[in-house]
C-alpha cells in the first residue's frame, strides 16, 4: 500500500512538471499580436520605474494599476543606478529591479523590460554612467569599439541576472518582451554609416542573448530581424507608418500621457479624453499593445533628474506623483480598457473591415466570418462639430472627437469623450503635528585663494570637474588693485562678468553674495553680470559653478560641456581685466556635503545657530526636528520663500528644488516636493535645507496629500457604465436589467461620504473642485444625491427627470447634466 502511495504520488509530479512545461512555451508573434504561451493577448501596459519610487510604494502602485484595467508593466533599467561606479552594483533599495518584477508577477502581470543602455527617461545622463565618459576614444551609441564593449558587457549582465532569477516568460516569468536602445532614429543621421551599423549590431547583440523573448526597439524603422519596431507618441494610431515587417505586430511602446516638465515650464496637460481617443484609434487600426508614458512618473530623488527636469515627474499620470489616482484619467482608461476587452475576440481572431461614412465620420469593425461575434469602432474625427451616423442600420451620435465602442457592433458601451467614470481634486492639507518647526542655520563657508588655491591657468569644465559626484564646485581667483584702478565716482560700480556654458552659478567677491545666474533648458549657457565692490589691495573672487542634471539626449553627449569659460570685469578706470588666464583654483562639492550636514552623525559636525527671521544669507544650510504628520496619506513639503537648493529626509534626498525660476505664468514649476512615508519614523525626523540665494525657513510647511475630493459629471446622453455589459464565450450581453447612465462615487481606502459639496441637475459648468451653478438646476438635486450617497463608501445617482424634478421641470427643452462634489473622510 505505501509503494502504491509513493507511485501515486510520483506520478502526480510527473504529471505538474509536464504540465507546467506544456504551459511555459514563452512569447512569439505574428502580424496579429503577440503570443503568450500559446495565447493571443490585448495588452494594455503601463510605465512605471521603480527608482523614482521606493519598495515601500510599489505593491500600491502595481496593485492600482492591475485595478486600472493594465496587464504589463513597462520599467527602463537605470545603468548609472546600478553601476555608479565601474564594476561596483548596486541593487539595493528602490533600485531593487529583481524584487520589483517580481512584485509585478505575483500580481499575474507582465513586464516589458527596457535594457537600453541608454534611455533617455529624462534621467540623469540619459542612464549612462558618468564613467563611461571617461573610456579612452569612447563615441556613445556608434559603431565604437570601446561604447560596444561597455554596452554589451552591461547588457549581457542585466539579461543574465533575469535568466538567473527565472524572470524571462520562457522561463515561466513574466518578462515579455525586452527593449534595446531607444528612439535612436532622432540621432542616427549624425553618426551616418557608423549609426546603421551599430543600430544593426545592437538588435543581433540582443537576440544572440537568446532569453525566449522578443526584443524590440522603439522609433527605430530599420529594426534587424527579428526584433519588432514600436512607435512612440501621442497618436500612434495616425503617424505609425507599420512594423518593418508584416509579420511583426503592431505596438505602442510610449502614449505620453502628458508631457515631462522642466524648471522655467508651465502646467503640462493631457485630457483623458485625447488619451482614450488614441488608444481606441490604435486597437481600432490592428494595434494590440499600447503603454502609457507614464502610468505613474513619480519624483527624482536625489540628483537623478537630467538637465534641468523638475524633481516631479509626469505628475499629470493617471496614477501622481504621489501614487493617488487622477481621475476622470485612471477611471476613464480603466473603462476603455474594460470595453476594449469586450471586443478580444474580433480583435484577435476577426477580418477588419473599413466603412467610411462622409468626409470625417468611418467606421473601422471586425467580423469572424460565420458567426455573429463582430466588435465596431465608430469614429467621428471632426474636433468642432457632433455627428449623427447611420451603421447597421442604426442611429447614433458621437461628440466631436471621439469614437465609440460597440463590442457587438449595435451597442455603445463606451465613447472616448463621454466621461462616466468619476473625478477628483488633490488637496494639500497642513499638518497639525508636523509644522512645530524651529529652524537653525549654518552658512557654508566661502572659500577664496588661501584655501582653495591656485591650481589651473584656466576654469576647469564642470562636467569633467564633478565628476557627477555633486551638483557644485568653487572656482577661486584673486587679483591685486590699487586705488587708482577704481572707478573715482560713486555712481560708477566695476561689473563682474561670467560667461557659462551652464548651468547656474552663484558669485562672491570678498566672501559678500553679489548674486546668481542660470540657463535654461533650451539654453544652457547664460551670462552673470553683476555690479561688485572691490578694494585697493587683493580682492578674492569665488564663483560657485552648479549643474542641474547631465544632458540625456541627442547625439555625441560625450561633447557635452558646462561650467565658466570666460570671466572678466569691467569698468575699472585701466579697462575691461580678463579673467579667464588669471589662474584658478577648485574644489569640488561644498562642505556641508562633504561631513554630509544632512546626516544625524554629519549635523554635529558644524557650528548651528538659531535661524534669523526674515530672508538669510545666501548658501546657508538650515535644519529641524518634526514628527510625522497625522494618518498614512502620502505627506509633501512646501518652501515658499526659500529659492534653489535641495532638501533631505533622515539623510535622505527628496531631490533638487527651485522657486525663483518662475515659468511664464509667473509661478514655480513645481511647489511641492514628495517626502516619501518610508522617509519618515514617528518623531524627530531631521529635515536638512540648503538654500542657495537666500531663502526665508519659516515659510516652509509639511502637508498632507490627498484625493478625497470626489465628483461626478454626467450628461443624459452619456453611455451607461461599461461595467453595465459582458461577453461569455462569443455571448455579449447586458448583466443589469436597465442599463442607464448614473452618476458613480466612490472613497478611496474604505473611506466614507462625509459631505455633498455641490450637486446640480440641470445645466451646471466648472470642473471637480469649483462647479458653478448655470442658468437651471433642481432646486431638490443635493437631497436626491445625499438620499442615495450620504455615509457610503459607493453610490449611484441615476440621471433621471421624474427623479429629480417631480413633474416640475423649469427647462425642459434642454439637455440635463449632473454635476456632484462630495468629501470623503473617515
Amino acid at each position: 500500500m505505501k509503494r502504491l502511495v509513493i507511485l501515486s504520488a510520483l506520478f502526480s509530479l510527473l504529471l505538474a512538471v509536464a504540465c507546467a512545461k506544456k504551459k511555459v512555451q514563452g512569447v512569439t508573434y505574428d502580424g496579429t499580436s503577440l503570443i503568450i504561451n500559446g495565447k493571443r493577448e490585448l495588452l494594455f501596459s503601463g510605465s512605471i520605474h521603480y527608482p523614482r519610487s521606493t519598495p515601500e510604494m510599489w505593491p500600491d502602485l502595481i496593485r492600482k494599476a492591475k485595478q486600472g484595467g493594465l496587464n504589463v508593466i513597462q520599467t527602463y533599467v537605470f545603468w548609472n543606478a546600478h553601476e555608479p561606479v565601474q564594476g561596483q552594483f548596486n541593487f539595493e533599495g528602490n533600485y531593487d529591479l529583481v524584487k520589483f518584477i517580481k512584485l509585478i508577477g505575483e500580481n499575474k502581470m507582465y513586464v516589458t523590460l527596457r535594457v537600453g543602455p541608454f534611455i533617455q527617461a529624462e534621467w540623469n545622463h540619459g542612464g549612462l554612467p558618468y564613467w563611461l565618459r571617461e573610456v579612452q576614444n569612447i563615441t556613445f551609441r556608434s559603431d565604437n569599439p570601446p561604447f560596444k564593449y561597455h554596452m554589451k558587457k552591461y547588457v549581457k549582465m542585466i539579461v543574465q541576472k533575469m535568466k538567473d532569477e527565472k524572470l524571462f516568460a520562457s522561463q515561466g516569468g513574466p518578462i515579455i518582451l525586452s527593449q534595446i536602445e531607444n528612439e535612436y532614429n532622432s540621432i542616427q543621421l549624425a553618426y551616418r554609416d557608423a549609426g546603421t551599423r551599430y543600430v544593426q549590431w545592437a538588435g543581433n547583440m540582443a537576440v544572440g542573448l537568446k532569453t525566449g523573448v522578443p526584443w524590440i526597439m522603439c522609433k527605430q524603422r530599420d529594426a534587424p530581424d527579428p526584433v519588432i519596431n514600436a512607435c512612440n507618441g501621442r497618436h500612434c494610431g495616425d503617424t505609425f507608418t507599420g512594423p518593418n515587417r508584416p509579420y511583426k505586430p503592431t505596438l505602442w511602446t510610449e502614449n505620453w500621457t502628458a508631457q515631462y516638465r522642466v524648471f522655467g515650464d508651465p502646467p503640462s496637460q493631457r485630457s483623458a479624453e485625447d488619451l482614450a481617443f488614441s488608444v481606441a484609434r490604435f486597437f481600432a487600426k490592428n494595434g494590440t499593445l499600447t503603454n502609457y508614458y507614464m502610468y505613474h512618473g513619480g519624483t527624482n530623488l536625489g540628483r537623478t533628474s537630467a538637465v534641468f527636469t523638475t524633481t516631479r515627474y509626469y505628475d499629470e499620470a493617471p496614477l501622481d506623483e504621489y501614487g493617488l489616482q487622477r481621475e476622470p484619467k485612471w477611471g476613464h482608461l480603466k473603462d476603455l480598457h474594460r470595453a476594449l476587452r469586450l471586443c478580444r475576440k474580433p480583435l484577435l481572431w476577426g477580418s477588419p473591415k473599413v466603412q467610411r461614412l462622409s468626409k470625417d465620420l468611418e467606421a473601422r469593425y471586425y467580423e469572424i466570418p460565420g458567426t455573429k461575434v463582430c466588435a465596431a469602432f465608430l469614429t467621428n474625427n471632426n474636433t468642432v462639430l457632433p455627428q449623427v451616423v447611420n451603421f447597421r442600420g442604426e442611429q447614433y451620435y458621437l461628440p466631436p472627437h471621439s469614437i465609440s465602442v460597440l463590442p457587438d457592433c449595435k451597442t455603445v458601451v463606451y465613447n472616448t469623450q463621454n466621461i462616466v467614470s468619476q473625478h477628483n481634486s488633490r488637496n494639500f492639507i497642513k499638518s497639525e503635528k508636523a509644522n512645530k518647526l524651529k529652524w537653525e542655520m549654518s552658512p557654508e563657508i566661502i572659500p577664496d585663494t588661501s584655501r582653495v588655491p591656485v591650481n589651473s591657468k584656466t576654469p576647469a569644465e564642470l562636467y569633467s570637474l564633478t565628476k557627477d559626484t555633486t551638483d557644485y564646485a568653487w572656482f577661486t581667483t584673486s587679483i591685486e588693485l590699487e586705488t587708482r584702478d577704481l572707478p573715482m565716482r560713486k555712481d560708477i560700480k566695476p561689473v563682474l562678468r561670467v560667461a557659462s556654458l551652464g548651468h547656474a552659478m552663484l558669485a562672491f567677491v570678498n566672501g559678500e553674495f553679489v548674486g546668481s545666474s542660470h540657463g535654461s533648458h533650451i539654453d544652457k549657457s547664460f551670462v552673470l553680470q553683476k555690479p561688485i565692490v572691490l578694494k585697493p589691495g587683493v580682492n578674492h573672487i569665488s564663483l560657485l559653478g552648479s549643474t542641474v542634471g547631465f544632458p540625456d539626449s541627442g547625439a555625441y553627449m560625450e561633447h557635452r560641456f558646462a561650467g565658466p569659460r570666460l570671466v572678466t570685469i569691467l569698468g575699472l578706470n585701466t579697462g575691461t581685466l580678463d579673467l579667464t588666464l588669471n589662474g584658478w583654483g577648485h574644489q569640488v562639492g561644498l562642505d556641508g556635503e562633504k561631513v554630509r550636514v544632512y546626516t544625524q552623525g554629519g549635523s554635529h559636525r558644524v557650528q548651528w545657530t538659531k535661524a534669523t527671521q526674515g530672508v538669510g544669507r545666501a548658501l546657508t544650510w538650515y535644519k529641524t526636528y518634526f514628527d510625522a504628520p497625522e494618518g498614512n496619506q502620502p505627506v509633501a513639503i512646501r518652501l515658499p520663500q526659500m529659492t534653489k537648493g535641495m532638501v533631505w529626509v533622515n539623510g535622505k534626498s527628496i531631490g533638487r528644488y527651485w522657486y525663483t525660476y518662475l515659468s511664464p505664468l509667473g509661478q514655480p514649476s513645481q511647489s511641492e516636493y514628495h517626502i516619501p512615508r518610508s522617509f519618515i519614523k514617528p518623531t524627530d525626523n531631521l529635515l536638512v535645507v540648503l538654500d542657495e540665494d537666500g531663502g526665508n525657513p519659516g515659510s516652509v510647511e509639511i502637508l498632507n496629500v490627498d484625493r478625497d475630493t470626489i465628483c461626478s459629471y454626467i450628461t443624459e446622453y452619456h453611455p451607461p457604465s461599461v461595467k453595465s455589459w459582458a461577453r461569455k464565450n462569443s455571448h455579449f450581453r447586458p448583466v443589469v436589467e436597465d442599463a442607464k447612465p448614473a452618476a458613480h462615487l466612490k472613497c478611496a481606502n474604505h473611506k466614507k461620504i462625509v459631505a455633498i459639496e455641490f450637486a446640480s441637475f440641470g445645466d451646471p459648468y466648472g470642473i471637480c473642485g469649483n462647479f458653478n451653478y448655470g442658468k437651471c438646476t433642481s432646486p431638490i438635486s443635493k437631497d436626491i444625491v445625499e438620499k442615495h450617497c450620504l455615509g457610503k463608501t459607493s453610490c449611484a445617482v441615476p440621471i433621471e427627470r421624474g427623479l429629480f424634478n417631480k413633474g416640475n421641470d423649469g427647462c425642459p427643452s434642454i439637455m440635463k447634466t449632473l454635476a456632484i462634489q462630495a468629501k470623503c473622510s473617515h
